[in-house]
């Protein structure tokens, strides 16, 4: 399940391949990052504001039944690009289950088609400080 108005992370990745410059790759990480839906004011609490980005992301997640939940999340940031980058990791990780989300580092994925190699150190960083905190969410989840 990814949020309707964006694609999955498959079919992201086949646009990035398709997209040779990274100044059109950026361009569609913006785009990606204006479909995502606002996150209501409510929800922009410190306790879901993720450490070690320099601009500033919330995740929400939402927990499932079961002993292996599916975990759906909700995100957004305050500046265009890492916005993009929270609606890709949501694409990665939104309506999966919590055992799968915990096994699966999408880094790879993003050093696979060269986006943390063409990312400042900074917005690497909150790349993988969101992609953590998903992960330990998920495997809280599935250790539940």
């Amino acid at each position: 399940m990814t949020t309707p108005s964006l694609p999955g992370i498959d079919q992201i990745i086949d646009d990035f391949a398709y997209l040779e410059e990274w100044e059109d790759r950026y361009r569609y990480v913006i785009e990606l990052g204006k479909a995502l839906p606002d996150l209501s004011e409510d929800k922009r609490t410190a306790q879901n504001k993720v450490n070690g980005c320099a601009s500033q992301v919330w995740l929400v997640s939402h927990r499932g039944e079961g002993e292996d939940p599916v975990l759906t999340f909700e995100g957004d940031s305050d500046a265009h690009i890492v916005r993009g980058l929270v609606a890709i990791v949501l694409a990665a990780y939104s309506g999966k289950h919590a055992s799968e989300i915990a096994e699966h580092d999408v880094i790879d994925t993003f050093n696979r088609i060269g986006l943390v190699e063409n990312l400042s150190a900074q917005r690497a960083n909150g790349l993988r400080s969101m992609v953590k905190r998903i992960r330990d969410e998920a495997r809280l989840a599935a250790a539940a």
